[in-house]
């Protein structure tokens, strides 16, 4: 490397230094997350993180700073944030162009929010026009929901490149490549910098996302702790730590806690011992010493209760979608015994309809015909009263449990049931009623449905 090229790079690490205690100094709240990262000079591209490095191109920090000292303040803090929501952890399936602008209108919101003057540059008033146009539509700016506007406002994908020109900051390709990728790309395993390739790779990442989730956590207690703080602070930042650190589910898991052992007419393998087998067609021919078992004992649903709050204030659409995901996820696994006791059960204040599902073929029918009924106010009582008028009438032999689809605002009984209860939520804005202690709680997304 030349004498001038190492004195470009000394130069650009000053200005990442000077902009990290810049914002040390005017957001102490941030310590931990802005002291993370090992700097890393790279000759091509502008400024790119993956949660542990800032790759660096000297040439492009420098012309920055001398366009505008808080230029590298506010592209550091956008860094930053983008570890702290863990944007680059994201799920495989997104559409990279429009989770990539999200993510930037996200952090750049929240970066124009804060009304500092360490981090104010022009493109703030560029960018006025677009956030101020999804605000109108959201009442929480995160990047899961900016997303999911972008993908329906704006179809044109050449649109969503021309947008991001005015929330760029950072080159985002290196959250979608491997550790080895990363390596290999940029030359941080020859410097001793990197994290290894394979699964010593893998687990360095994962830990980096752990770390990143801590310090996350930690904002998040922080502000809710420190009242005072958290209302100096903008809006966005608190809503986009509230989403980005909520517990996410998994409902087709959920969903298989409700099994009952069961006998299936299948081949067991598991219990099929293919030496004897084999030894007895060699000692008689034709004729094995051991057949395989034409049964085996599943994990399957057997009897259970799907309730719908049919209220006013839930959507008949959700009702649909969620019990077509349901009966998806019942479909596609060993989830169904050949005959099964099913009852799927609309209430608003009182029981508007069970219907009783007991084989695929009476699914099939229920999901070409269902129809909403009821649309008045919430009260889950009714359905634990029915239900356990079915059990004392044998209608139940074995019930595992009770589904209840709910937005939550409702009367819950008093005693817990026999059975286990579950009531899941569809919650758009980070924010629940509470359940009885004898209930499982279950939040999913309108996205996860």
């Amino acid at each position: 490397m030349s004498e001038k090229a190492e004195k470009r790079n000394k130069l650009a690490k000053e200005v990442l230094i000077l902009s990290r205690n810049t914002l040390l100094v005017n957001l102490r709240f941030l310590d931990a997350a802005l002291s993370q990262f090992e700097f890393f000079p790279i000759e091509e591209s502008t400024l790119l993180t993956d949660g542990k490095h800032i790759l660096y191109n000297p040439r492009h920090i420098l012309e920055n700073y001398k366009t505008a000292k808080e230029i590298p303040v506010r592209d550091y803090l956008h860094m930053v944030m983008h570890c702290v929501f863990r944007h680059m952890y994201m799920d495989p399936s997104l559409n990279r162009p429009y989770w990539d602008l999200a993510c930037d209108i996200a952090v750049e919101n929240m970066i124009t929010e804060l009304n500092l003057k360490a981090v104010t540059t022009p493109r703030e008033r560029q960018q006025a026009q677009y956030i101020a146009a999804i605000k109108k539509e959201l009442k929480h700016v995160t990047a899961e929901k900016i997303y999911s506007y972008l993908r329906q406002a704006v179809p044109d994908p050449k649109k969503i490149s021309e947008i991001r020109g005015l929330f760029y900051a950072d080159n985002h390709e290196i959250w979608y490549m491997t550790v080895a990728e990363i390596e290999i790309r940029f030359g941080l395993a020859a410097s001793g910098t990197g994290s290894g390739d394979g699964e010593d790779g893998n687990e360095s990442r994962s830990a980096m996302a752990t770390v990143w989730q801590t310090i996350s956590e930690r904002m998040q207690v922080d502000l809710e702790t420190f009242g005072k703080l958290r209302g100096l602070l903008p809006g966005s930042l608190t809503q986009n730590l509230a989403a980005v650190n909520r517990e996410k589910y998994d409902y087709t898991a959920f969903l298989k806690k409700f099994a009952v052992m069961g006998e299936a007419m299948k081949i067991n393998d598991d219990e099929f011992d293919y030496i004897f087998y084999i030894y007895g067609l060699q000692l008689y021919e034709k004729m094995p010493l051991i057949e395989p078992l034409e049964y085996k004992e599943i994990k399957a649903i057997k009897e259970f209760v799907i309730a719908i709050d049919t209220s006013g204030s839930t959507s008949g659409e959700l009702v649909q979608k969620f019990v077509q995901k349901t009966y998806n996820i019942l479909k596609s696994t060993e989830s169904f015994f050949t005959k099964i006791n099913l009852h799927i059960i609309q209430c608003d204040a009182v029981i508007q309809e069970d219907k009783k599902i007991t084989c695929q073929e009476d699914f099939d029918e229920y999901l070409k015909t269902m129809k909403i009924h009821g649309l008045g106010g919430t009260d889950f009582r009714p359905v634990f009263q029915y239900v356990e008028q079915l059990r004392q009438n044998r209608e139940f032999t074995n019930l595992k449990g009770l589904i209840y689809f709910t937005d939550g605002y409702g009367t819950f009984p008093a005693k817990k049931p026999d059975y286990d209860t579950a009531f899941v939520f569809i919650d758009d804005e980070y924010n629940n009623p509470d359940v009885p202690p004898w209930a499982i709680k279950l939040v999913l997304q309108k996205d996860e449905i």
